[in-house]
């Protein structure tokens, strides 16, 4: 039996020992995460992390890289969250209507107010 699948990306943007992170506003996922969102239809997967890093960032990055994935059941559709890291981008920092972004240290990360599930990505 065929089932209702979404996806979704989250993306690891690391320079040296510092990565982006964004303080989600939305009430769906909030807290400090990677930048990312849903993977829209007819996009490529590729095309739809460097487009949401684009509009959440303001960064335009280069070969994203899988490195994981996520996956679990709501109501009434698997939810797959593709999780990517690079370090080829270009670009400023801009935060976005999803939440202010900026560059932290990566040690630091689980002393953050990190949204639900983070730590457990970052061990992805």
């Amino acid at each position: 039996m065929a089932e209702k699948v979404v996806f979704a990306n989250l993306c690891m943007i690391q320079d040296g020992s510092r990565v982006v992170v964004l303080d989600r506003k939305g009430c769906d996922w909030p807290g400090i995460t990677f930048p990312g969102g849903h993977v829209d239809a007819g996009e490529s997967f590729t095309e739809a992390v460097i487009r949401e890093i684009k509009e959440e960032t303001g960064l335009t990055i280069r070969s994203p890289r899988i490195c994981g994935i996520k996956n679990w059941y709501e109501c009434d559709y698997r939810a797959v969250v593709l999780l990517y890291k690079t370090s080829q981008f270009e670009g400023s920092l801009q935060s976005s209507d999803e939440g202010e972004v900026w560059w932290e240290e990566i040690d630091n990360l689980p002393n953050l107010n990190l949204a639900y599930d983070m730590e457990d990505l970052l061990r992805v």
